[in-house]
């Protein structure tokens, strides 16, 4: 049941459990402590009236009529309220009214009578009646003691529950009003679930409730953003490829096609010459000639189409020839830039997937630093490092001394698409920006992990 109970039924059922026992330990002190003081005021009453009648009974011998001195006393001392006096003969028989108890319909009830003054105290006073040896007795009465604390605790009750109910209410509303965030969240936590990322809550309550407010909407703007460049990825990355599809397409139908109709009418020439009687030489060495001439241009064609597709020498040089090449092509394009390439000897063979990704991201660095940096050297540094978990990484960074980015700058489509499959990868891609440059800095899982 207290599994299913929400968090401010929990709060709220726990301070009404507070304040009922805070009330009964309260109630049960009273309770205790009436049994000692009904006790203590019973032989403190108990004390002076025998006191008192020890004193008086002392000055009967000099009374003119000591029996009838006895039978006032006995009548005028009934009529105490705490205690009741009885005078008795030799035998314990009564020679005085019995006390006349009246009925109080406010009283205490029995049970708390019987719990804190069970038995009634009792002292007994010698005395001699009309010659006789008799005795006072004196017993206490502690009713108005013990209805004065029944009145206490009643009291003490009714006001506790007052005050008790009070500060319930009281802080029901306060904790209502402190968890209303609570709600707000979980609604915007399903607008979320359910991909609406523009969905944002109205910070408020307590301050830890507000700075959870603040950090979901930052989460779910965050999200929004990831949703949206990962949209605009898709739909550049089908764009990309349909564009290279129809460039494809058009190199092979511009360039590719008029060789093989060259060709083919080279064949059909040569082929004319050998159905002659007598083929000419000259004839066979020019559509020879012109055959090479195409098929030269073919292989070429073919290298720059497969060199699209995917680098060239990646796998038979290996990552360090096939990065000192590609460095080599932007110092020959850009001669006033430095470029400085640093592959540590500790990296080991990192897999054809990481070779593949670590070269693409050189590349795109690069060509983003000749592009839009305006830089004068560049640094290229990989080397291995190993995370938690004992994962080994490639670590690939590219720094220049350019212009960096601008304030609010977005990524381009090509360090996002690396990042989305480096993090594919399970890497980590960074661009940090300052007033000394760029610096990209991925890592790259590789074989070894």
């Amino acid at each position: 049941m207290w599994q299913n109970l929400s968090l401010r039924a929990r709060i709220n059922l726990l301070l009404a459990l507070l304040l009922a026992l805070g009330l009964a330990v309260n109630i049960g002190r009273q309770v205790a402590e009436a049994g000692p003081r009904v006790q203590a005021e019973d032989q403190s009453v108990i004390r002076l009236a025998r006191e008192f009648i020890e004193m008086i009974v002392a000055d009967l011998s000099e009374a003119p009529d000591p029996d009838a001195r006895l039978d006032q006393i006995a009548r005028d001392l009934s009529r105490l309220r705490h205690v009741s006096i009885a005078l008795k003969d030799s035998g314990g028989n009564p020679l005085t009214p019995p006390r006349v108890e009246t009925e109080d319909t406010r009283g205490p009830p029995a049970w708390f009578v019987s719990l804190v003054h069970p038995e009634q105290t009792a002292v007994s006073v010698p005395v001699s009646i009309h010659g006789k040896p008799g005795s006072l007795l004196i017993t206490s009465h502690p009713d108005d003691e013990i209805a004065e604390i029944w009145d206490g605790i009643v009291t003490q009750l009714e006001v506790g529950s007052a005050l008790a109910l009070a500060l319930f209410f009281l802080m029901m509303n306060v904790v209502g009003r402190a968890l209303t965030p609570l709600q707000s969240l979980a609604d915007v936590m399903a607008e979320l679930e359910g991909g609406r990322y523009e969905a944002r809550v109205a910070p408020g309550g307590a301050p830890e409730l507000a700075a959870i407010c603040t950090k979901l909407n930052h989460l779910a703007a965050t999200l929004g953003e990831a949703v949206e460049d990962k949209r605009r990825l898709a739909e550049r990355a089908v764009s990309l490829q349909d564009i290279e599809r129809k460039e494809i397409a058009r190199e092979l139908h511009d360039e590719f096609g008029p060789y093989l109709f060259s060709l083919r009418a080279h064949a059909s020439a040569l082929a004319k010459q050998a159905d002659g009687r007598e083929p000419s030489a000259e004839a066979v060495r020019k559509h020879g000639s012109a055959m090479m001439e195409q098929i030269n241009a073919l292989q070429q064609f073919n290298r720059r189409v497969l060199e699209r597709l995917r680098p060239v020498g990646l796998a038979e040089l290996g990552l360090r020839q096939a990065l000192e090449s590609l460095s080599r092509l932007w110092r020959e394009s850009h001669p006033d830039v430095r470029i400085e390439t640093t592959i540590s000897p500790a990296l080991g063979p990192t897999g054809e997937t990481a070779d593949l990704t670590i070269y693409r991201i050189v590349q795109e660095a690069l060509t983003n630093v000749f592009r839009h940096a305006g830089a004068t050297a560049v640094n290229v540094v990989i080397e291995p490092v190993e995370q938690t978990g004992g994962r080994c990484c490639a670590r690939v960074r590219v720094s220049d001394n350019g212009r960096g980015m601008e304030p609010g700058q977005k990524l381009g489509f090509g360090l996002v698409g690396m990042r989305e499959r480096i993090l594919a990868l399970g890497g980590t891609l960074n661009v940090v920006s300052g007033d000394g440059g760029l610096t990209v800095e991925a890592l790259v899982p590789t074989a070894a992990s």
